[in-house]
């Protein structure tokens, strides 16, 4: 069948996650100091420079920044359950070995909390929400 075998799609697998951020040196910063990223390449295409950082625990999947002018802030403030109102990709979410350690790490940081740990027994799971200073939101998950 070559190329249209829908079995080429069994080989899709994360790469990276963008993140559209209105300052690079202060995303760069905020990632690195509260997340332990680090940064692993960028480059400029057109008026955007796209940084890629690479969480601590390394594999495959990254984290890429892109910064330039142009962008539109979020509404200052919000909510996870308002910030759900909004339309197209709303989170992305992390595996952890302890969501309550690691949401008091990121506490002690002054990372801004908007889901406290809690169980989702339907999903089999504890999870919690953050949100990075442009309302960016990340899910904590770990398995119960």
């Amino acid at each position: 069948m070559g190329k249209t075998d829908p079995a080429i799609l069994a080989t899709m697998r994360p790469a990276h996650q963008g993140l559209r951020v209105p300052d690079r040196e202060a995303a760069i910063a905020w990632y690195c100091d509260k997340l332990a990223m680090r940064v692993t390449r960028a480059f400029t295409l057109g008026p955007l420079t796209f940084t890629e950082l690479e969480f601590a625990s390394g594999g495959e999947f990254k984290l890429e920044l892109a910064s330039g002018g142009g962008e539109d802030d979020r509404p200052d403030g919000e909510g996870l359950m308002e910030s759900f109102a909004r339309h197209g990709w709303h989170h992305f979410a992390l595996w952890v070995d302890d969501v309550d350690e690691t949401v008091s790490v990121l506490r002690n940081r002054n990372v801004r909390i908007t889901l406290d740990p809690t169980d989702n027994q339907d999903w089999k799971v504890r999870v919690a929400f953050f949100s990075d200073p442009w309302g960016n939101v990340t899910e904590l998950l770990q398995p119960i």
